[in-house]
């Protein structure tokens, strides 16, 4: 499935220029993909759709990169995150996730570069993700695709971290 959602990255610039699902197989197949691994794809990409439905951005005027996410509703009903609030994760959660995953999230955390909202939803969809636990790598490729279907662009020294793999690279 993962494969599939790489493709998909790579080949349409962001989540409203991806063709509809039908025809998204049609050329998802045409590249070679069985069609288990595409099934899974289209569902997992059809959460990610409803999961960022509804979704309100406001971008910063001096910080292009940076923007704050309203899950739905009006902004006046939407409590600003505190600084020092702390997300509580799920047993289910933390057996699925695992450290190394739960660590990095709090890693693009405390980076900004995952706001609460978006948070939420990279867990909503690494929870919907196969495997016990999520892998690292995998989970990259699902903030990835968050932002992809949001339309925000990580900087690059996020997506050099979100891209590259861990094997070659030389601790400094």
């Amino acid at each position: 499935m993962f494969e599939v959602l790489v493709f998909v990255y790579e080949n349409y610039w962001r989540g409203d220029a991806c063709p509809e699902p039908e025809q998204l197989g049609r050329k998802l197949s045409a590249h070679g993909f069985e069609a288990e691994e595409i099934r899974e794809a289209l569902h997992w990409l059809d959460g990610l759709s409803l999961a960022t439905q509804g979704m309100q951005i406001e971008r910063s005027v001096e910080d292009p990169a940076s923007a704050t996410v309203r899950l739905g509703g009006p902004p006046e009903a939407a409590l600003p995150q505190s600084s020092d609030s702390m997300r509580v994760y799920s047993q289910a959660e933390q057996e699925h996730l695992g450290a190394e995953c739960l660590g990095f999230i709090r890693f693009l955390e405390s980076s900004n570069v995952l706001p609460c909202g978006l948070r939420e939803i990279v867990v909503e969809r690494a929870m919907a993700a196969p495997g016990d636990p999520v892998e690292i790598d995998e989970l990259k490729i699902i903030v990835l695709m968050v932002h992809w279907s949001t339309g925000i662009e990580p900087d690059a020294l996020v997506l050099d971290e979100l891209c590259e793999s861990r094997e070659g690279r030389t601790a400094h």
